[in-house]
């Protein structure tokens, strides 16, 4: 079996492989999420506690959290399932899924050091990967260099520099996310006037809408009252001239 090792305080991690059964029969039975004494693996992790992280088998099928077995399994996944990706709006299917619990076909398993032991280990504790990629966002940023609101977050960016394939060099520097400026203050601004007059300008038009409604209704009780006036005339003349 292969363990892949990973420490995340040195972004490091290495692919050991193991083919001692007995020191193999302290992570079988175990389950993703639990830790492992590193002393059972080996003299030269002692000290060292692991975090089972995942794994696949010899088909390649991942580990899957929740899935209380040892062998693989067919479930029906839709769009919620984690490691299926819908083709369809609303389509599930049935996908074959390896067990949380570890097992002697397992090909490769993930551990993650959680608590470092006092020997180093060459090429995973011993180095230290730079980190390529700083950070995007303007209050990481702040939080990264101890910055104040009155420090300008765009002279701190990280950037790096690179030959392209025609000989130029080229400085790439992401785009500072949620970063505030004057113009951003500006749209701020201009999006809540617009806001403000259309509220104002759909007050002044319900009111003129209501007044015109109200004009209307009594234009027609007048016609009404003119047209039942017209017809009780038109009645009297008629008697009298009967009469």
């Amino acid at each position: 079996m292969k363990l892949n090792i990973a420490y995340p305080a040195t972004a490091c991690q290495k692919v050991i492989e193991i083919e001692d059964e007995k020191k193999l029969m302290n992570l079988y039975d175990k389950r993703m999420s639990q830790e492992v004494e590193g002393g059972l693996l080996g003299d030269e992790f002692k000290g060292y506690v692991f975090r089972i992280s995942g794994g696949n088998d010899k088909q390649g099928f991942a580990m899957h959290q929740g899935i209380l077995s040892t062998d693989r399994v067919r479930l029906l996944a839709d769009a919620s399932t984690k490691g299926y990706r819908c083709r369809r709006v609303g389509e599930r299917k049935r996908v074959s899924f390896r067990g949380c619990i570890v097992a002697g076909d397992i090909a490769i398993l993930n551990l993650v050091i959680t608590k470092k032991g006092d020997a180093e280990i060459p090429g995973i504790t011993d180095e230290n990967m730079p980190r390529r990629l700083g950070p995007k966002r303007a209050s990481k940023l702040r939080t990264l260099f101890n910055l104040g609101k009155e420090d300008d977050v765009r002279k701190y960016v990280i950037s790096r520099t690179f030959t392209n394939k025609k000989g130029k060099e080229i400085r790439k520097a992401p785009s500072i996310q949620r970063l505030v400026t004057p113009l951003t203050l500006q749209r701020k601004r201009s999006i809540k006037a617009a806001k403000k007059n259309s509220c104002v300008q759909n007050q002044a038009d319900a009111a003129a809408y209501r007044k015109l409604a109200a004009q209307r209704s009594a234009e027609q009780k007048e016609a009404r009252r003119s047209a039942i006036s017209k017809r009780r005339s038109t009645r009297k003349s008629q008697k009298t001239e009967k009469a």
